[in-house]
């Protein structure tokens, strides 16, 4: 994967969710990189990363697994904390569960171990109809995504991976990669397992991608958990009040976990 460091101290990986990039979380690495050696990555389909035809939760855990080898071995590190935003909180409850010797904490924000119903068909469409061999500027591009029903901030994040190239433009996502594997990016495996380690769940206020009835699902599987709701927030937390989001994930990484306050799920 394609990744960015910054900072020194234990290590600490930021992942993204859908249609995101590293950058996507650089205001919590900034927060964090005084304490910490933080990697911010490119999931695999995103941004600079490889192109694939398939990806699920089982080999995006591989995947990273395979990353936090290499960084272990750099770094003298035993193991590693993940912070994972959405598909990227997917990515970090898989490779926890399946790792757990890898995974020293967990911080996963609004997305739950379930499998959600398809709600990015109007995204797929906007983004797979846009015309970029035609553009000449990203105002064109906007102007397409809003004419696609695409509210105003989805439409300026989504265009963070359109990127001009020599003849024009060009999308850094593999949207075919990612259609094909929609079905598996919303789904959730039953990896049989259980991840011990301390685990902090963050959900919007305002979000429906966690609620009270996937409670269950959390405790089978990250029975040491703890949560916490920003009020007025919804999917974007880290980006809503991001102050807020940073403070929540700093305290945790750096108190002892029996003294953290937040109130249990």
């Amino acid at each position: 994967m394609h990744y960015t460091t910054s900072g020194q101290g234990p290590v600490v990986i930021l992942i993204h969710g859908l249609f995101g990039d590293l950058d996507n979380l650089k205001a919590l690495s900034k927060e964090l990189e005084t304490d910490y050696t933080v990697m911010r990555v490119d999931v695999l389909n995103h941004g600079a990363s490889p192109h694939v035809s398939a990806m699920n939760y089982q080999s995006l855990a591989d995947n990273m697994a395979d990353f936090i080898r290499q960084l272990c071995s750099e770094y003298g590190c035993d193991n590693v904390t993940l912070v994972g935003h959405s598909m990227g909180g997917k990515i970090a409850m898989a490779t926890a569960l399946n790792y757990p010797q890898w995974v020293n904490k967990l911080v996963v924000a609004d997305i739950a171990p379930v499998s959600y119903q398809s709600r990015h068909d109007a995204v797929f469409a906007a983004l797979e109809s846009m015309p970029v061999n035609e553009l000449t500027d990203r105002r064109q591009a906007l102007a397409h995504m809003q004419a696609s029903g695409i509210d105003d901030g989805t439409a300026q994040f989504l265009l963070k991976s359109l990127t001009r190239t020599a003849t024009g433009f060009a999308w850094k996502m593999n949207l075919s990669g990612l259609n094909s594997s929609y079905p598996d990016i919303i789904a959730w495996p039953e990896f049989g397992a259980v991840y011990q380690g301390p685990c902090l769940f963050i959900r919007g206020g305002d979000s429906d991608y966690v609620t009270a009835e996937h409670r269950q699902a959390i405790m089978s599987q990250f029975p040491n958990v703890k949560a916490k709701t920003i009020a007025g927030t919804g999917h974007w937390l880290h980006a809503q009040k991001a102050n807020i989001f940073n403070r929540i994930v700093k305290d945790f990484l750096t108190s002892k976990y029996g003294n953290f306050r937040e109130r249990n799920m």
